[in-house]
């Protein structure tokens, strides 16, 4: 009888404890608005909490890019029928990432998901709803014909993780840079699944030879940028690395790189997400001795 009482006991903490978990969760987004960011032409950038959402809206429908947690669900197609309909045709993953694809179980049950097959993959391994998986999946690029323009999504490997594109509209002249472009601060590089320094420049290399001085670029985080602001980030991530890694290299350990710091000019960009100490170490795991 004291076995079975005990075994009530855990089960009733156990639902009590999720209970809460759910109730947290809600209360963290109750006051969570959606603002509807126009960018160019039939794209739009939506900001809520999480990874900024692309948006294309037009003839075809609407085609939709992340979809940020999954309690904002309800509010990301409210502001989606203010610019045409609520239920998109298309949904793009720039990465597994749950700030970006929390929404997925909602949306693919009537959207089309596109995303890297190593988005499904990592998915798959989260033990997702089957809703919330990928349908169209490719190894390096692929492009979808929507409203009037080529939407490419292109692989980016080994950069913010492994499984990241970024998102090009021909006609439109817009990027979608997912979390390779954190406008403002230092990056988030998820090392322990497949994210490396040494990729993110790369990529970054690659996306701004792409594209034009007068390009609207959409970042992951922040604000709509421009290839000016995401020249800055750019040089700011090389040019840290290297001061981070020659201080590697001069024996210094991780804890006396942090003690130093990266200098006054780099104090903005430590107040996001990422700090420059999260940065630093980011840095100095990512390259060997």
């Amino acid at each position: 009888m004291k076995f079975r009482q005990s075994v009530t006991a855990i089960m009733l903490i156990s639902a009590m404890s999720f209970a809460a978990s759910v109730l947290a969760q809600a209360d963290r987004f109750a006051n969570v608005s959606i603002e509807t960011v126009p960018v160019r032409g039939k794209i739009s950038m939506l900001i809520g909490s999480g990874g900024n959402i692309g948006v294309s809206a037009g003839e075809d429908g609407v085609l939709i890019i992340d979809d940020q947690y999954a309690p904002l669900a309800s509010k990301i197609k409210a502001a989606l029928a203010e610019l045409g309909s609520d239920t998109p045709k298309f949904l793009l993953n720039t990465h597994f990432h749950g700030d970006h694809t929390g929404g997925n179980a909602d949306f693919g049950a009537a959207s089309i998901i596109v995303a890297h097959e190593n988005v499904r993959g990592r998915l798959l391994g989260e033990n997702s709803p089957a809703s919330a998986l990928p349908v169209i999946t490719f190894d390096d690029d692929v492009t979808v014909h929507f409203n009037g323009e080529d939407i490419t999504l292109i692989y980016m490997p080994n950069g913010h993780t492994d499984t990241d594109s970024v998102v090009m509209f021909s006609e439109s002249n817009v990027i979608h840079m997912g979390d390779h472009f954190f406008n403002g601060g230092f990056p988030f590089i998820d090392l322990g699944n497949g994210g490396t320094v040494q990729g993110y420049i790369r990529n970054l290399e690659k996306a701004l030879s792409w594209i034009e001085e007068d390009t609207a670029v959409i970042p992951g985080h922040g604000p709509l940028g421009t290839k000016a602001e995401l020249l800055s980030f750019y040089n700011v991530v090389k040019d840290t690395s290297i001061a981070i890694r020659v201080m590697k290299s001069q024996q210094k350990s991780k804890e006396e790189i942090v003690a130093a710091g990266l200098g006054a000019e780099y104090a903005s960009w430590g107040t996001g997400f990422i700090n420059e100490q999260s940065w630093i170490e980011t840095v100095f795991d990512s390259y060997p001795r």
